[in-house]
Formats: structure tokens, C-alpha cells, sequence
């Protein structure tokens, strides 16, 4: 007759199959987190399942703290810091069946378009603001009007007669960027830190 197995180990062994039930993405996503203490931080992820990610930041809180997170492609979702790790932490994602359906879907579509080397879906990356006029001003204090053409959460494109210098620090409106490439007719910047996805839409203002 075979001996039972305990129910600390069967549960045990139920945990680590949950654990391996949501396949991790290694997915490289701008997005933004709030603490417990409800300031905004910065952060990028490293890889991503719909029960949990992983992701890279300078604050990283404490295990069991509540977390709300927007990332890119992604949304929103909330959850608790089950990790401290090296430069980082992970999150266990709290979220409906229908949302994990969703975050399912969404991971698939980024890990096909790494494979297959699909362009970036622009049409879900930017935008293009409703208040297009703003001030570059330089950390020099040379300050030059510019136009804005488009707005990702990591940079902008920007219409701008005067061929500023690259890798100079600036601002754009009120938000610190670098410029980091020339084009006709223009510049692109790249944002300091990434800006917050819950107010990312055409009204928005740099």
C-alpha cells in the first residue's frame, strides 16, 4: 500500500506548480510605480508572466508592500512585492481572470513581434498632443520655440528650425530630457524618466 503524502508537502508541491503555471516573458517595458508611501517611481521590467513581473528601479520597498504599476502596452495592474532583488524587485500580479486573459494576450503579441522582427506598433506608443507649441531651453539657458510632432513615454519628436547640439541636457515645457538624435526639419529627445501612462493621451502637456 502506498505511504500518503502530508499535506505540507502536497501543498508544498501544489505552490511550485502554480509558480510554473504563468511562462515569464523577458519583456524590456518603460513604466511607472507607486508605493505604499504614494510617490512615483520610475522602473523598467526585466521579464513578465500574467501572475508576476520582474522589474529594474532605484526604489524598491519591502516584501508584502502593495504596489500599483503602468507600464507600456501594458496598463495598469496592482499587486505586492513578493522579491527584493538585486537593483529591483518582483511583483505578484493581483488580478481578475479576465485580466491575466488579457495580460496573456498581450505578452504573446510582444514576444512575436521580438521573434519575428515586427517595427514597433507606433499607433499605441504615441501620441500627438492637442497643445503642440512649447520651449526648448537649453541647460545653457538658450531657450528655442519648437513644435511638438509626437510624444512616446520615453521621448518626443520635436519641429524645430535650429540645430541644436546632441547629448546636452534641456528642457521641453517643464519636463528634463536630452536631445539624442537630428532629423529634417527637427530633433528627438529622450525624457529624463519615463513619463506616467495613467496621463498619457492627447491632452497631454510636457
Amino acid at each position: 500500500m502506498a505511504q500518503a503524502t502530508p499535506l505540507s508537502a502536497r501543498f508544498a508541491a501544489g505552490r511550485a506548480v502554480d509558480r510554473r503555471r504563468h511562462f515569464r516573458v523577458p519583456v524590456a517595458l518603460l513604466g511607472r510605480y507607486m508605493l505604499a508611501d504614494r510617490q512615483e517611481y520610475p522602473c523598467q521590467t526585466v521579464d513578465m508572466s500574467p501572475g508576476g513581473v520582474r522589474v529594474v528601479c532605484a526604489v524598491c520597498g519591502a516584501v508584502g508592500e502593495r504596489a500599483v504599476m503602468y507600464l507600456e502596452h501594458v496598463g495598469r495592474i496592482e499587486g505586492t512585492i513578493s522579491r527584493i532583488l538585486p537593483g529591483g524587485f518582483a511583483l505578484a500580479i493581483s488580478a481578475t481572470p479576465r485580466k491575466r486573459d488579457k495580460i496573456a494576450s498581450q505578452l504573446t503579441w510582444l514576444a512575436n513581434r521580438a521573434v519575428l522582427g515586427l517595427p514597433e506598433d507606433r499607433r499605441h506608443e504615441r501620441v500627438v498632443p492637442r497643445q503642440a507649441l512649447t520651449t526648448i531651453r537649453l541647460d545653457s539657458g538658450r531657450e528655442v520655440p519648437a513644435r511638438v510632432v509626437d510624444i512616446s513615454l520615453s521621448g518626443a519628436a520635436l519641429a524645430c528650425e535650429s540645430e541644436l547640439p546632441l547629448d546636452v541636457g534641456a528642457l521641453v515645457g517643464r519636463t528634463p530630457c536630452k536631445i539624442v538624435r537630428h532629423f529634417k526639419g527637427g530633433l528627438a529627445v529622450e525624457f529624463r524618466l519615463p513619463l506616467s501612462p495613467d496621463r498619457f493621451d492627447e491632452n497631454l502637456v510636457l
